[in-house]
């Protein structure tokens, strides 16, 4: 076991940090990386990028594959053989890929911080993350399967790039 594996938490020293504290992205394996997703849908919106600003922006349209209930992919082992220009994150994609809203466990991690309450990881539930208004549960309005590409415009919202009140506290808010 790795020295830093032992390293414990001021607020509960007899308790070892969990893993996204202690590993590298590089050392976790695809349990830990997977379970880094929260659940909340948003980068599987789709978005718009501007050729000449490079700027990146979200809308309310959901891949065809994103089930809008459970805002989880609806075939993740053959998402990428079905949607053409599904990214696959990794440790050594996720600082370049701007376009991952600010909430993701995965870009949390990767800039140093912790995950907020509401991540399952934290709070023991996957309906968390809905409860914060973090996911995208309720607020897709379309299929991408039913938006034409030349449509998309009509469809930029911004809530996917923002954090929801009352989202970032220490605590889960009663």
């Amino acid at each position: 076991m790795p020295e830093s594996r032992k390293i414990t938490d001021k607020a509960a020293p007899d308790k070892p940090l969990p893993f996204w504290r202690t590993k590298k992205m590089s050392e976790m394996t695809p349990r830990e990386w997977e379970s880094l997703c929260d659940g909340c849908g948003r980068c599987c919106l789709n978005k718009l990028t501007d050729i000449d600003t490079a700027e990146t922006v979200y809308t309310d349209v959901g891949c065809k594959l994103l089930d809008t209930a459970s805002c989880r992919c609806a075939d993740y082992k053959n998402r990428q053989k079905k949607v053409h220009d599904c990214v696959r994150l990794s440790w050594r994609n996720i600082r370049r890929l701007n376009w991952l809203p600010p909430t993701c466990g995965y870009v949390l991690v990767a800039s140093g911080q912790d995950l907020p309450w509401w991540h399952p990881l934290i709070s023991g539930s996957p309906e968390t993350v809905h409860e914060a208004g973090i996911s995208v549960r309720g607020k897709v309005s379309a299929n991408e399967v039913d938006v034409p590409d030349r449509d998309l415009v009509d469809y930029i919202v911004k809530w996917p790039q923002r954090w929801p009140k009352g989202s970032r506290g220490k605590v889960r808010p009663k």
